[in-house]
């Protein structure tokens, strides 16, 4: 399982399942939201072994240490092998959260939100996951 060879980490994030696709990978590196050293990487950015990605999900801003650069994606079990989870226990109760019931409550008995309601829900949501 040792690769000798340059790995890109928009590659190395499809890879290891932290984005769905590729091409998410590389528009989250665009965005600035990929970080290694403090330095926001560019999508060709070659990885190594031991370095440290910060991710910026929000709410949540996931670390992970890379243990062997991969290209090929691997399956969700063995991910462990490749990217160890560095993420605090406090940004994982921050996504807990949001996927609780909570964070987008309504009041029982008040029926669908209209078409006008809506709207402003999902501008809420997007403005809320561009930050």
């Amino acid at each position: 399982m040792v690769n000798n060879k340059s790995i890109r980490i928009d590659k190395f994030l499809w890879s290891v399942r932290i984005y769905k696709t590729r091409s998410i990978a590389s528009d989250a590196c665009r965005k600035g939201k990929i970080i290694i050293n403090n330095i926001q990487v560019k999508p060709s950015r070659i990885i190594i072994k031991d370095e440290i990605i910060t991710v910026k999900k929000l709410p949540v801003i996931f670390t992970y240490r890379v243990i062997e650069p991969v290209g090929n994606r691997v399956s969700a079990k063995l991910v462990e092998q490749f990217a160890e989870d560095l993420t605090s226990e406090e940004q994982k109760t921050k996504l807990d959260f949001r996927q609780s019931p909570e964070a987008g409550y309504r009041d029982r008995g008040s029926g669908r939100p209209t078409k006008k309601e809506r709207r402003v829900i999902d501008k809420l949501k997007e403005d809320f996951n561009d930050h």
